[in-house]
This record gives C-alpha cells, structure tokens and sequence, in this order.
C-alpha cells in the first residue's frame, strides 16, 4: 500500500525536515551563507550535495599517504565559474610526506633533499584541513601565461602552493595515469623559499620534476595556477 504523502499547509513534511537540516549544517558551518546565496541564484549547488566527491578523497588519502581524514565538518570556499576541481589538504600534510608517495608510484626528481625546510613560506599553511578550488585542466592557466610569481602577486592573483600542486599532481596521476603540466610549467606562486625564490613542478619525459625559479622571471611555458579560496 502507497503511503500518504503528508503535507503542513502546501508544504510536504519531509522538507521541513530537510531546512531543519540546513539550518543545523549552517549552525556547524559546513555550509556556508555564500553557498546558500549561489544555489537560490542557482549559481552552483551545496558542495556537500556531491559527497562521493569528499568519499573519494578519503579513499585517495588512505591509499596514498595513510591518512584517515574526517571531513565532517570541511569549509568548502564558493565556487566560481571555470573553477571546477576541488583540492583538499590534510591537516599537517608536508611536501616531503608527499613526495614520498610520488617516490613510491613513478619517476620523480627534486631540486633539494629536504622540500619542508626549502620552502619557508605558504600562502596556505596547512594548520588544519582545507579545500581550494583551482581549473580543472591538465596544462597550467593559460591566462597566466608570461606572468611571474611577483607579478601574480601585484596583480592580486592567489597562486598554488607547492603542496596543493603537489596533492593535485598525485590526484590526478591516481585518476587518469597521466601528469599534469606535461608540455608547460606550474610556477607555485603561493610558496616561497628562504631565499625568496618559487617553487615549480613539471613532467619532462614521464619523469615529475620539483624544482624552483626566480620569482621575476616569466615564460610563456611558465605559468601560476589560480586558486579559489577563503
């Protein structure tokens, strides 16, 4: 027998219970008023609508780089067009902890033996669990090209760190079997070394290279990946 659909006014029932629901994930915040204005302009849905998309990022980081990651309670920034891939970054993670995974899965090469002391600056700390948006593309912003790490930041543009570069190159590697930035170069704009130099990442012939340039040089084959974050 069909059960009755029950109705308060014009209004079924259960979506009373889905705004109680709202509201108690709002209270929490792990969904943001932002993210309420997007979907009523329908803009872009509640990030949390997609949770296969934070299950496979749990499963990523379990079998990469053993971490069992909670992400109950992940503030997610909004959403802009064209930023349609979604990073995630483990509380603590560090770009050796990283590499190690890469050392483990296929040919790599790093400028230094030591990335966590090269590196003396993030735009980006990864204090506690985060996410960013960046473009969801295998080549690096091709609006960013012949613009350098100083110039990017004059220009207000939030660049990669060399750790969310690094966990989208292991993520995308574990999802197609290919590398990102295989004809160009990802200059990570967000990180700096003590010597202020930029970080850089690349695959020439199969192998990922982590190396570093000059933050006032640009190249057409150089370019900053933009991110969307708080």
């Amino acid at each position: 027998m069909k059960a009755e659909r029950v109705t308060i006014g014009d209004v079924p029932e259960n979506v009373f219970g889905m705004l109680a629901d709202l509201c108690l994930k709002m209270k929490k915040g792990v969904i943001l008023p932002e993210h309420l204005a997007m979907f009523l302009k329908k803009q872009h849905s509640f990030p949390f609508m997609e949770r296969s998309i934070l299950f496979d990022w749990q499963a990523f980081f379990k079998k990469y780089l053993e971490i069992s990651l909670d992400l109950s309670n992940l503030k997610i920034p909004p959403k802009q067009e064209s930023f349609d891939r979604l990073i995630i970054i483990p509380e603590g993670i560090t770009p050796n902890k990283i590499y190690e995974a890469y050392v483990k899965n296929f040919s790599c090469w790093k400028w230094t033996n030591d990335l966590n002391n090269a590196v003396a600056h993030n735009d980006r700390e990864p204090t506690k669990t985060y996410a960013v948006w960046v473009r969801d593309t295998q080549e690096a912003d091709e609006e960013n090209e012949n613009i350098s790490a100083d110039r990017a930041k004059e220009r207000k543009i939030q660049g990669i760190t060399l750790i969310e570069r690094l966990i989208f190159g292991l993520k995308y590697w574990d999802e197609t079997k290919t590398h990102l930035d295989v004809k160009n170069l990802t200059i990570c704009s967000g990180s700096r070394s003590s010597d202020g130099s930029v970080p850089s990442v690349n695959c020439c012939d199969g192998e990922v290279n982590v190396n570093w340039c000059y933050s006032q040089f640009a190249d057409s084959d150089w370019r900053v990946r933009t991110v969307v974050s708080f």
